[in-house]
């Protein structure tokens, strides 16, 4: 049986943690998927928003569950967070987001969250989860090089006329379709666990090539292909048209991404109250879902016209140039449960698709504005979380 105070704090983190997921819905998940396709005028501010609302409550409820758990318990090591830990670090980092969203800065979510759990879990008298932080630095520093790198290179190739664009643009579409085959959905695994696209359709066929089954490798060539051939067709059929479809693809494989990580930064510190409160984690995936979907509806066409235009000025090229390593680099985070910040990703990806057409475009004071902001972000949360749980904790 449940007691009264112990359901009372549960419910006042849950409202702290909707708050969360409104303000990321708002924030990073909701304004920074289409970003790229509203700079390319490939969809309207208020059509990307309503879009990426249906599409993050999906990714939030087929792959929300990795990132959830790590940031649930993962953060911070000896201690479990409590219900009042978790609503100061809730209330701090959605404090934190929601300022940026209003100011017009794409404050890092993940780097809020990830502070407000470190600086809370530290007050309890936890050890700081070296192991895990490794991982999470390693991400945050790789990616604006990984990501804006691969982005430039995309859009150089793009843009070199000795490289038709009928060949280029299948090509990229196919790699596409080889990665869609390979992530992994929580209603495709069986005995609980996610599956992939390409394991379930070959996972009859024996034999493996390296640590690949043949079957989920033939799946994937064949998905690969079958993308690729779609996308040829429709670039000699009309070559801006299909650009623009396959832009808005990018878009709504991120949103679905976006979906996927971020509602774990905001229900994650919820994740140690559920034996408590008997809650499945499948409820706690589709409140968090839900929250998500509020904060892009209300919240995202604000930072999506901040994104698309003060940034960079892009074309289509130079958008599926930012789309697909942020697709890419999303689904390595939710795979191996890793917090990642969809604005430092996408942002990252922008500017390097920008560079390879000169720079032309770029707002070198926006970004030097935003990098501080993520820094800043994330050293402040976890100082004014620290004090303010030691607050709360010694009037309790």
């Amino acid at each position: 049986m449940v007691g009264i105070a112990t359901l009372a704090t549960f419910v006042v983190a849950g409202l702290a943690s909707l708050f969360m997921a409104w303000a990321i819905g708002a924030g990073s998940s909701g304004s920074t998927p289409f970003a790229p396709a509203v700079g390319a005028n490939a969809i309207s501010v208020m059509r990307a928003g309503f879009l990426v609302g249906i599409l993050g409550f999906s990714g939030a409820i087929l792959q929300g569950a990795n990132v959830t758990e790590a940031v649930g318990t993962s953060l911070i090591d000896g201690v479990a967070l409590t219900a009042t830990a978790a609503t100061v670090g809730l209330l701090v980092a959605a404090a934190l987001v929601a300022l940026g969203v209003f100011a017009g800065y794409p404050i890092a979510t993940a780097f809020t969250v990830t502070g407000a759990v470190v600086g809370v879990g530290l007050a309890l008298g936890g050890d700081p989860a070296w192991a895990k932080y490794r991982e999470i630095v390693t991400l945050w520093v790789a990616t604006p090089f990984v990501g804006g790198g691969i982005a430039y290179a995309t859009a150089r190739t793009l843009r070199d006329e000795r490289v038709p664009e009928t060949t280029a643009v299948p090509v990229l579409a196919g790699l596409v379709g080889a990665l869609i085959a390979n992530i992994e959905f929580a209603v495709l695994g069986g005995g609980g666990e996610p599956g992939s696209i390409a394991g379930s359709l070959g996972g009859s066929i024996p034999g493996s090539v390296g640590e690949m089954p043949v079957g989920a490798l033939a799946a994937t060539v064949a998905l690969a292909l079958a993308v690729a051939l779609v996308q040829y067709r429709g670039m000699v059929r009309d070559a801006a048209a299909a650009q623009r479809r396959f832009l808005l693809a990018l878009g709504g494989l991120v949103a679905f991404s976006a979906g996927g990580s971020q509602v774990g930064l905001a229900i994650g510190p919820l994740v140690p109250l559920l034996e408590e409160v008997t809650v499945p984690l499948l409820g706690l995936l589709v409140g968090g879902g839900i929250g998500l979907l509020a904060g892009s509806w209300t919240g995202a066409p604000r930072m999506i016209k901040a994104l698309s235009q003060d940034y960079s000025a892009l074309g289509p090229r130079r958008s599926i140039a930012a789309m697909i390593p942020s697709f890419a680099i999303a689904q390595a985070a939710v795979a191996f449960g890793i917090p990642v910040s969809f604005n430092e990703i996408i942002v990252s990806a922008i500017i390097g698709s920008g560079y390879a057409a000169g720079g032309s475009g770029v707002s070198r004071e926006k970004m030097a504005k935003t990098v501080l902001a993520w820094i800043g972000s994330l050293a402040l949360s976890l100082l004014v979380s620290y004090g303010l749980f030691v607050a709360v904790d010694a009037v309790l």
